[in-house]
């Protein structure tokens, strides 16, 4: 009865709708894998291929590549990552590129030297092939026999009650699959808070596949 005081209950505050998806924290993605599944028949992919279904948004990660692009990663709780691009991360914006990862392998170095081996001049990560266990992956991203330099950006990363910032040093590489195509995300993550600082950073890998802009949708 707070209008007998000239008060108003308030209204419910409405989810926040993140990225070109426009899905919040907590909400859902529908994801169809029917045409990668098709692309991909009679292959060994480096793990089972990516189920379809409902991809649940635990949190949100955004980060400006340049004046006229975004890129925009929705995690669940698996640690599957749906990639998406676009110009302006805005709700509605046109996907302008959309992969699905889902985790492969860690790795912490240890000491300055270990951290050298992939981070190096002469490091692993940035150099033209990888090879994962016996599987080889070309590098998708840099021409040339020589080494590239990784690709490097801090991540917006928000779970709806903390933010946090991750620096990521990463490199594409990517083999063919069918029709399609494995790619193999290498990427440094180190939080940049001063209490994960002190504890370290960690060479992550992912597998991943492109998927259609119709092929994932809010629900």
């Amino acid at each position: 009865m707070s209008w007998l005081f000239g008060g108003r209950d308030k209204e419910p505050e409405l989810p926040v709708e993140r990225g070109p998806l426009g899905v919040s924290i907590g909400g859902a993605i529908e994801i169809d894998t029917l045409a990668l599944q098709a692309d991909a028949a009679g292959t060994e992919p480096g793990m089972p291929l990516p189920t379809g279904g409902s991809f649940i948004v635990v949190a949100y990660g955004e980060a400006r590549l340049d004046a006229n692009t975004v890129l925009s990663r929705y995690y669940d709780e698996d640690d599957r990552l749906l990639q998406v691009i676009s110009a302006s991360g805005r709700p509605g914006d046109a996907a302008n590129d959309v992969s699905l990862y889902q985790p492969w392998d860690s790795v912490v170095p240890a000491g300055r030297h270990e951290w050298d081996r992939w981070t190096g001049p002469d490091g692993l990560i940035g150099q033209p092939r990888y090879d994962a266990d016996g599987i080889l992956f070309d590098r998708y991203w840099g021409e040339g026999d020589s080494r590239a330099e990784p690709v490097q950006f801090v991540e917006e990363v928000d779970d709806g009650e903390a933010k946090r910032s991750i620096h990521q040093t990463c490199m594409l590489y990517s083999r063919p699959l069918g029709a399609a195509l494995e790619m193999l995300l290498i990427n440094v993550e180190r939080d940049l808070s001063e209490a994960a600082r002190r504890e370290g950073g960690s060479v992550e890998f992912m597998l991943g596949y492109g998927l259609g802009p119709a092929d994932v949708r809010r629900v």
